[in-house]
């Protein structure tokens, strides 16, 4: 907070200027890969690392955005036809242009100086939280949630989390407008959990719409060990085509049902669910002649994938921990994880060596999570073992990975509060 403060006094605010901090957090995926976007369920906790935002407002329609971390910082107009950048500045722009684009009201600028200490493109949300840290501090500067037509639209934090995921992907959200997004084809899984997250608690959320399940408090003496692999699990290019290929074969399963005659669904989930055997007619139509946009064994492995993590392995391993049955939710993880490798195809060598070497080492249980091909890897460990575990495990993979381990992270984290507003 004094970094971020000491940015602002650079930049010419006198001392007494008020200001808003803003703490937004990263999330753990405990369990739920590629699930949310599909209507399927999550496995979330927040992370106890994220984004310090520090904000003053500005009368003009301007935003000044400083990420201390990057040395770099952004300086545009609220406009409904801004046009971001690349890199992380399409993420503040984004949403600013969203923001205007659907409210109006929106012509209070914001300088903003922020720091992360989340590691970059790690699969931990650090997009996600930009997005609403950025959104925290324009709606406070704007009253927006006094404003009618964000009343209206946005009723509770749930809405508000599948709001600002719409402004990710670019979804149009009720009555208001969509347009291109940051360009992934995500849901509002990460979203949820940064807005949701209890401390020392696991969510169990549903999506399309999103509708809390259950909440599960953490293992009593139990903390994550966090690995980020030091493979940036970015969403451009290349990774942002695998990334949002997950995606459209799951949209192509739910459109594949309803040409067929069945119920109309929004959702790969709601088409599994609408008939107890959707599973199986979808795996008939995937032997049929017609065309189908993607190759059958790709729809077929998707759709196995979503079964799988979705509507059994998130339910059973969830029962498991509420039972303290640990053997048990290890072995669910572990089927998780290796769904993930066989199935999805979202893995990568380091992020698979990572889980396995966290079980060797007698981690409860260990998955990769994030969007894949690259980001981090959680493991459930003892506290009073966590220090000695994370020595080992970074050894470990500094033994398999020499040329990954120098911008590896490793850390411990309990199940972290959600984004706030600090008095």
């Amino acid at each position: 907070m004094a970094l971020c403060a000491r940015a602002l006094l650079r930049r010419g605010h006198p001392p007494k200027t008020p200001a808003k901090v803003f703490l937004v957090p990263g999330r753990i995926e405990v369990l739920g890969k590629h699930t949310d976007y599909a209507g399927g369920r999550s496995l979330l906790a927040a992370v106890e690392r994220g984004f310090t935002l520090v904000s003053t407002e500005r009368d003009q329609p301007r935003v000044w955005v400083e990420a201390l971390d990057l040395r770099d910082a952004v300086d545009f107009e609220i406009r409904p036809d801004l046009q971001p950048g690349i890199g992380w500045t399409n993420y503040p722009m984004t949403t600013v242009r969203r923001l205007a684009r659907n409210f109006s009201e929106l012509r209070r600028g914001v300088d903003v100086a922020l720091s992360s200490d989340l590691p970059p493109a790690s699969g931990m949300s650090s997009s996600s939280a930009l997005i609403i840290g950025i959104f925290l501090c324009l709606a406070a500067a704007n009253r927006l949630q006094d404003r009618p037509l964000f009343r209206e639209a946005i009723t509770d934090l749930d809405a508000l989390a599948s709001y600002l995921a719409a402004v990710e992907s670019g979804q149009g959200f009720g009555r208001l407008a969509g347009d291109s997004g940051v360009g992934t084809h995500g849901g509002s899984e990460d979203h949820t959990a940064i807005l949701q997250a209890r401390e020392r608690t696991l969510l169990q959320y549903r999506f399309v719409p999103a509708a809390r399940e259950r909440t599960l408090p953490m293992l009593s003496g139990y903390r994550f060990a966090l690995a980020a692999s030091g493979v940036q699990a970015e969403k451009t290019g290349a990774m942002r085509e695998h990334y949002n290929r997950a995606s459209a074969l799951a949209r192509a399963l739910r459109d594949l049902w309803i040409r067929s005659g069945g119920a109309p669904a929004v959702s790969l989930a709601a088409a599994l669910r609408s008939s107890p055997d959707a599973a199986d007619r979808l795996r008939a139509l995937l032997q049929s002649p017609e065309r189908l946009g993607f190759p059958p064994r790709d729809l077929a492995a998707r759709l196995d994938h979503f079964v799988l993590e979705s509507e059994v392995l998130i339910p059973a391993a969830a029962n498991a921990l509420a039972e303290g049955r640990l053997d048990r939710f290890g072995e669910l993880v572990d089927e998780s994880q290796r769904a993930a490798e066989t199935l999805l195809g979202n893995q990568i060598p380091e992020t698979v060596e990572l889980a396995r070497a966290a079980r060797r080492l007698g981690a409860v249980a260990a998955s990769a999570f994030g969007a894949g091909y690259g980001g981090s890897v959680w493991a459930l460990v003892p506290e009073t073992e966590v220090e000695r575990f994370l020595s080992e495990w970074r050894s470990a993979y500094a033994a398999d990975f020499p040329g990954r381990a120098g911008k590896a992270v490793f850390f411990s984290s309990d199940a972290g509060p959600a984004a706030r507003r600090v008095a």
